[in-house]
């Protein structure tokens, strides 16, 4: 058996005892002290026992804990055999698995009303690390049939990592009823399972979080996923789509859009501005023109902005950055964007990221990134035209981790001191610059190092 198997397996038989287990190895000293504690009462005990006996006695046989429908069980056993067919699921957890469930398992009541049965809400599957004990998933797992029809009471499923070898793919079609209640559909790094992305955006009007990252999905997101109204993510990065952007404008809710990483074209929608919930708007890595939707400068609550290489083609830096004040992170990199970089940056004090690479960007560096960005703590204008000497001021962004201002036209002496490469490191880029000298506190300045591209 595979050691990690084994370690699983071992992990799940060996569980602490509860507490009613605990009780049954009590010490013998405790048993005598109870047993004459009971006796000084012993009047008491029998007074109950022959007034109230029925009573008693019925409720004794009567009870029995809510379990799990057998149909259920079994399909949960179907499901986890699937998944990692090496492991014993039937020997391993014989017992109703609501009542000693593997880990990966959730059991709920279907609603507040209803104490009598207990369903299976929750499926968490793959490895992810010692804190989230999920079953892990072997090479060759596949996707067992009854894992859409048999929980009508589902709400989270997750899969991490478990189709990665042999090739798996979805139903085409998911049945209707699938997922009437489901609030989480998780599919993260399974490159083997493939299928049309649409067949998973299905009737979930109660889903919360769709992330589909990492996967074999193809196909283009149909427009349906504007019915989802509940939904707070959509995260469908690393796939192969293809297609345009679909519509969104009614997921109110939204916070988190990432759709990076695909193969989407066409026009990104200013309608993208209705989403005003929205935390994180990532659309890096695709084919998108045209001009960036202006409607993205109505996001003031976006924390993170990465539309970087794309072909976004209108002329500039975007101005309405500056009306955005909740921003963290901007990345536009890769879009030839030309211009110069605008004096925006008293407005976004809070700014941590900024990636202006390879946009044709010319002119100087304004000196208001370094007094006012002193939060910055990447940075990269690199491989543009830019010009002029390194404003005085980089040298005080004492939270600067990466500065890369490689391949351009600056010139001057750069201004950061020995204490600022030492802390930045082999991150302070700045080879590239034919003309730009770095030089040393002990040095004196006629003695300093004129950069070089090798440098």
């Amino acid at each position: 058996m595979n050691p990690s198997i084994k370690s699983y397996v071992s992990l799940v038989s060996n569980k602490p005892k509860s507490k009613q287990e605990k009780k049954l190895q009590t010490p013998k000293k405790a048993f005598f002290l109870s047993a004459f504690m009971a006796t000084s009462h012993l009047h008491l005990f029998l007074f109950f026992l022959f007034t109230a006996p029925s009573t008693v006695c019925q409720e004794n046989n009567d009870y029995a804990p809510p379990q799990l429908p057998p149909s259920e069980q079994e399909a949960v056993y179907r499901v986890l055999n699937s998944v990692n067919p090496a492991i014993p699921w039937r020997t391993t957890f014989p017992d109703d698995l609501c009542a000693s469930p593997s880990d990966g398992v959730v059991c709920d009541y279907p609603d507040a009303s209803s104490s009598t049965s207990l369903h299976v809400t929750e499926l968490h599957l793959g490895y992810v690390s010692d804190y989230t004990q999920n079953p892990p998933c072997s090479s060759n797992s596949t996707l067992d049939p009854l894992l859409f029809t048999s929980f009508k009471h589902l709400r989270k499923l997750f899969f991490y990592k478990c189709f990665t070898g042999a090739p798996a793919s979805l139903p085409d079609p998911i049945p209707e009823d699938f997922g009437s209640v489901l609030e989480e559909l998780v599919f993260i790094e399974n490159p083997s399972l493939s299928g049309d992305v649409g067949v998973l955006i299905g009737n979930f009007t109660k889903l919360r979080r769709l992330v589909l990252t990492g996967n074999g999905f193809h196909g283009s997101i149909p427009n349906r996923i504007s019915g989802l109204v509940s939904l707070e993510e959509i995260t469908l990065s690393r796939n192969s789509l293809t297609g345009g952007f679909p519509a969104t404008s009614r997921l109110k809710n939204l916070k988190v859009l990432d759709f990076s990483h695909n193969t989407l074209t066409g026009n990104a929608p200013d309608s993208i501005g209705d989403l005003t919930e929205l935390l994180k708007l990532d659309l890096s890595y695709n084919a998108f023109s045209g001009e960036i939707p202006p409607g993205v400068g109505k996001l003031k609550k976006l924390e993170f902005l990465d539309l970087s290489y794309n072909r976004f083609g209108n002329y500039g830096v975007p101005l309405f950055l500056a009306e955005m004040p909740s921003l963290k992170e901007v990345y536009l990199s890769g879009n030839l964007l030309g211009g110069r970089i605008p004096e925006i940056w008293r407005n976004l004090e809070g700014i941590s990221g900024i990636g202006f690479s390879r946009m044709g960007l010319h002119g100087n560096i304004p000196a208001s990134m370094g007094s006012s960005l002193k939060s910055l703590w990447y940075l990269a204008l690199d491989n543009n035209n830019l010009e002029g000497s390194i404003p005085i001021e980089f040298g005080l962004l004492d939270s600067a981790r990466e500065i890369n201002l490689e391949n351009n036209n600056l010139t001057g002496q750069a201004p950061f001191s020995d204490g600022f490469r030492d802390r930045v490191g082999k991150k302070l880029k700045l080879s590239g610059n034919p003309y730009l000298l770095l030089v040393k506190e002990s040095v004196p300045p006629l003695a300093g190092e004129v950069l070089s591209s090798s440098a």
